[in-house]
């Protein structure tokens, strides 16, 4: 398909058998060669009859498009050369002239929950939301039925099949890589309908709720092994100041009086009714040094 220009009268729409370098011009130019004595009588006797109920036939020949839509004409059936008309005022035959209006605003739709296995074969439950919006109004009259519904049930399928091969911590660290990857596979897909996808966007992924519990266990089984080694290196760290406070007061026995004293002074400072009896540190000396 050639790239498209930002006027309509430029635009191509590919064919299943169309020549990449074969624009939309001369193939409804062909077809208008193509174009047998009945039908133009028929269009002679439609701008007659159009002349004769002139000016009440205007009511019926003249057309107002939205500056965010383009109306696409069929004459007889077939395509006009001009293609997509647009925005204002355009003029129409009555009678053989059928429009059609395309909105090129962005749209937007939510993908369905999609029940994936994993790689790792994990059931996750994934939606998503897609944006999209019409390019070229001719290539998604001919060539698609409903735009929205097929981009829609692309879409579905595209998800599934991308995260059919991702494990479950992929799923959950790198959704915006997976929603980058999923918007370039639609737009390629939609690119011959005249559809740009302009963002993918992963709302929610939900796991069973066996898995749910089986990673609650497993992290909440981690943080108490943490907790644990964390309580045992606070431990091995208080015995060694405790060591050296002893080795401290074992070589300076006047540091173990000031240690009682301090003692003392911060159990009267609270209020509570405490009663301590104060022994002096000598007679623990008799205790352990009997005469």
């Amino acid at each position: 398909m050639l790239p498209t220009s930002s006027t309509p009268k430029d635009e191509i729409y590919p064919l299943a058998h169309m020549h990449p370098t074969t624009t939309r011009m001369d193939i409804v130019t062909k077809a208008n060669h193509n174009i047998d004595i009945c039908t133009w009588i028929i269009i002679g006797f439609s701008y007659i009859l159009m002349i004769v109920t002139f000016p009440f036939s205007l009511c019926f020949c003249i057309r107002i498009v939205q500056e965010y839509e383009r109306a696409v004409i069929f004459r007889l059936g077939r395509i006009l050369t001009d293609g997509a008309k647009g925005p204002g005022l355009f003029f129409m035959v009555p009678c053989i002239d059928r429009i059609i209006k395309i909105d090129l605003r962005t749209a937007t739709f939510n993908v369905p929950p999609q029940e994936v296995l994993t790689r790792d074969s994990v059931t996750v439950s994934v939606d998503a939301v897609v944006y999209s919006r019409i390019f070229n109004p001719v290539i998604s009259v001919i060539n698609v039925k409903n735009t929205q519904y097929a981009t829609q049930l692309l879409a579905q399928t595209t998800l599934r099949n991308m995260l059919g091969t991702k494990t479950l911590q992929e799923i959950l660290s790198d959704r915006e890589t997976i929603a980058h990857n999923m918007q370039a596979h639609l737009d390629q897909g939609t690119g011959p309908w005249g559809v740009k996808v302009e963002r993918v966007e992963i709302t929610d992924v939900r796991l069973p709720h066996s898995m749910q519990r089986s990673m609650a266990a497993e992290a909440e089984a981690s943080r108490e092994a943490r907790a644990k080694v964390i309580a045992a290196e606070g431990e091995q760290k208080a015995s060694r100041q405790l060591k050296e406070a002893a080795d401290v007061i074992a070589t300076s026995p006047i540091a173990l009086q000031l240690r009682y004293l301090q003692t003392l002074t911060q159990i009267s400072a609270e209020k509570n009714s405490t009663i301590i009896f104060p022994i002096p540190v000598e007679f623990l000396n008799l205790v352990k040094h009997p005469m």
